[in-house]
């Protein structure tokens, strides 16, 4: 079922319930009122005639069955005048009350009292005179309370039906108004595909919910169109990375078999080869990381200490950089939980391998790792006095496969930096890159110390 007649059938219900609960308080109410008045005039009835019979000398039985039958107002009225024996002093009319038992059964035992039977409302009152007691019975149909009551049910059952049928009709335009914005987003949603991520939801107002609804889903495709963007990019710049070593090694060796060479010449291009494998080997391994890194969303993030995590790092970079030197300096503060932080050990170890092989790579000079403790932070810096990075080129280079246009003629495929980027936000630290042309560059890494 469709949500728009679903939404007209509800609403139908509603509107229908709150009808019959007001047509149902309504007849009770009136029902109630109508009732009230007449066993009212019941009462004044049966206590003036009782009066008139017991107190009034001048009127006698005979002279009051005159008046009665002269003034007589009510439908079917019956009275009944008895001692306190319930031996009937006077009659008129009666049917249902000249059965004593019933006299007994609906007699007042002080003041009044009502009762109904037989669709007739009747009045039972004590009346004393001169230390007597009597009982007085009244009964009658109230007509016009059954007459108006017949006429209300009519009025309200058609007020009913003729109130359900525009509540049919409304509800069916309301609330196919109310969900033409969704039957929108969905006309626009199929539009969309991964050729077509640019197209946007009309946000409306940007106030009611279904507004929001467009605003978040836009928000969610303005995120797919850069991860399909990054995607894209990412796939054509490996290919093309991972085409040119291979295309160099193929065209280098057919040209090499093509004519017969020395045993000298052979080593030497198998020489060549295998370095040229290491280079593709390292390229695919990097490569792996950052999509390892880039598909998984959660990481086991322990306790771990950052002075070890890089000292591990220095050590891994030095078999690469055997004459290089790469000087941490650190004052131990007293407790060394102070430079606890919580952190994957792993991933920590491929970031700072890959800022200090750059800084080894892009600098002939010593490199320096610095320790600072600050509050709840711990932060660790690496120098270096290389070519440095433009500084229009430092937010690009987070990117993979960007690179400084200084660095062109320096072997790497720009993997690492985007490696430790994504590595930092993982951690939810900071990164801060300062650099000068020909100065250097310095990488400082801002963690949140794990406090005991």
């Amino acid at each position: 079922m469709k949500i728009k007649i679903r939404l007209a059938l509800q609403f139908t219900l509603i509107v229908a319930g709150i009808l019959l609960s007001f047509s149902v308080f309504a007849y009770y109410f009136s029902f109630s009122s109508q009732q009230s008045k007449f066993r009212q005039s019941l009462l004044e009835r049966a206590t003036s005639t009782a009066t008139l019979l017991i107190d009034v000398a001048e009127v006698d039985s005979s002279l009051l069955m005159r008046i009665q039958e002269s003034t007589t107002t009510w439908e079917n009225e019956e009275f009944v005048l008895t001692d306190s024996a319930f031996n009937v002093i006077y009659s008129f009319n009666s049917d249902y009350l000249s059965d004593r038992g019933a006299l007994i059964y609906n007699h007042s035992k002080g003041g009044h009292k009502y009762f109904y039977t037989e669709g007739k409302d009747g009045v039972s009152y004590l009346y004393h005179s001169e230390n007597k007691v009597y009982y007085a019975f009244l009964m009658a149909t109230d007509k016009s309370r059954v007459a108006n009551l017949k006429e209300l049910r009519e009025i309200l059952l058609w007020s009913i039906l003729f109130s359900l049928s525009l509540s049919v009709l409304f509800s069916y335009l309301f609330a196919g108004r109310a969900i033409r914005p969704i039957a929108d987003i969905i006309r626009t949603v199929k539009e969309i595909n991964s050729l077509k991520l640019n197209k946007r939801l009309d946000e409306g107002n940007k106030k009611d919910e279904i507004a929001q609804l467009a605003v978040t889903f836009n928000e969610m495709l303005s995120e797919l169109e850069v991860a399909f963007r990054n995607q894209e990019d990412f796939v054509s710049n490996a290919s093309h990375e991972l085409r040119t070593p291979l295309t160099v090694m193929i065209g280098e060796s057919d040209y090499f078999v093509s004519h017969r060479r020395s045993a000298d010449e052979y080593e030497e291009h198998v020489k060549g080869l295998v370095n040229d494998l290491k280079n593709l080997n390292s390229l695919i391994n990097s490569l792996l990381e950052l999509a390892q890194i880039n598909r998984e969303r959660i990481f086991d993030l322990p306790v771990v200490r950052i002075d070890e995590v890089v000292f591990t790092a220095i050590r891994k970079v030095k078999e690469k950089y055997i004459d290089r030197k790469i000087l941490p300096r650190i004052n131990y503060p007293e407790s060394g939980s102070e430079l606890f932080v919580n952190g994957n050990e792993g991933l920590l170890e491929i970031a700072f391998i890959n800022i200090i092989d750059n800084a080894c790579k892009f600098s002939d000079h010593d490199v320096l790792i610095d320790f600072n403790i600050c509050n709840s932070n711990v932060s660790v810096i690496i120098k270096d006095e290389g070519r440095g990075i433009p500084n229009d080129e430092i937010e690009t280079i987070r990117e993979p496969f960007k690179r400084a246009s200084n660095a062109k003629f320096i072997g790497g495929y720009g993997i690492g930096l985007s490696l430790v980027y994504r590595i930092i936000e993982i951690h939810e630290a900071k990164l801060n890159i300062f650099s000068k042309i020909n100065e250097g560059t310095s990488f400082e890494l801002t963690f949140k110390r794990t406090l005991n």
